[in-house]
């Protein structure tokens, strides 16, 4: 695909500096980039490289005041690493849109209704009285339930599993290896020491606009729904355990576990590795630093929390400064002993 400097401008809304006419036919670092290939600068310390880019035009922050002459075109826009994901975005949609048909052997049950121009790979598996609408991918070896629900504009790669019932609405992503709609993990203690199964009878839904990254896994309910509200953007390996509800717009980090019933905010940022204890809510806004253990509810939005077990940020700052001082009070500690 080849596009004229005016033409991407136009769609970033941007002004351009240079030779609208020059043409791109590729996305690259700044650094790497040669001619015909677009790039951007967001970070200041890429800076030198745009005096010396082989690119043929550069996204660039319409407050940057140049040091150097530039040979490429620049597009000079409010937000370049905010526009440079636009154009991701339309690179990725079109590869997508590139997938049509259906790809032989692929199974749909009885019952099943499936929208215009979808793509269904080979090995893919719909199971009965699923709905799935319009513009949706669904690559090799997926395996839908029964009574699945599936928005327009969804994609779901390779190899992930979404069990009956499931909901997902549109404009999702799914990555290879997904799990939506395992039990939850309910095991009764019996007098005798060992464990008897609850059965988990509920479902996943996720709200529009959802991206689970790969291998991620997220259980259904035991009654009710596990949620994942409007917006939300999960990494790779991370674990929803059964009626945690996912505020919109909240992004959760790679590792991170979540226990059953929890609630998490709107707009939270959870980092990796973070582990979220069951049946506590999280409030709006609220900020959890990598390796955080949260034990407790927190109840005032905009929180910011690190540690485990987790605590306000900066006091937890300041008591890894004095943990690391520990050895050397304690040499103190024992020659002030000496002297007494």
């Amino acid at each position: 695909m080849e596009f004229t400097v005016q033409q991407i401008a136009e769609l970033l809304q941007g002004k351009i500096e240079g030779d609208n006419a020059a043409k791109v036919s590729t996305l690259a670092k700044i650094e790497e980039a040669q001619n015909g290939a677009l790039a951007f600068l967001s970070n200041p310390k890429y800076e030198p490289y745009l005096y010396t880019t082989g690119a043929s035009a550069v996204i660039v922050s319409d407050k940057l005041e140049l040091k150097k002459p530039v040979s490429a075109a620049l597009i000079r826009v409010s937000d370049p690493y905010s526009s440079f994901s636009t154009l991701l975005q339309y690179y990725q949609a079109a590869l997508l849109a590139s997938k049509t048909g259906v790809e032989e052997p692929a199974f749909i049950g009885s019952g099943s209704e499936i929208g215009d121009n979808h793509y269904r790979g080979a090995f893919s598996y719909i199971g009965n009285n699923c709905k799935i609408g319009a513009n949706v991918r669904i690559f090799p070896q997926v395996y839908v339930g029964d009574n699945v629900t599936i928005g327009d504009n969804t994609t779901i790669f390779a190899g992930a599993k979404l069990y009956s019932n499931t909901i997902v609405g549109s404009n999702c992503t799914l990555h290879a290896g997904v799990v939506l709609g395992s039990d939850g993990f309910g095991f009764a203690p019996q007098p005798d020491g060992s464990y008897k199964m609850v059965p988990q009878i509920g479902n996943v839904v996720l709200e529009d606009d959802v991206s689970i990254g790969a291998n991620t896994t997220i259980d259904c309910a035991t009654m009710g729904s596990t949620i994942i509200r409007q917006g939300t953007k999960i990494d790779n390996l991370v674990q929803i355990a059964h009626n945690v509800e996912v505020g919109k717009h909240t992004v959760i980090a790679a590792q991170t576990g979540i226990s059953g019933s929890s609630k998490i905010g709107n707009h939270c940022v959870i980092a990796g590795q973070v582990g979220i204890v069951g049946h506590i809510t999280i409030a709006d806004k609220t900020t959890i630093g990598a390796q955080s253990g949260v034990g407790k509810t927190i109840k005032k939005s905009g929180t910011i929390i690190q540690g485990s077990p987790a605590f306000d940020y900066k006091q937890n700052l300041r008591a890894l400064a004095v943990f690391r001082k520990l050895p050397e009070l304690q040499r103190d500690l024992e020659a002030l002993s000496e002297k007494i």
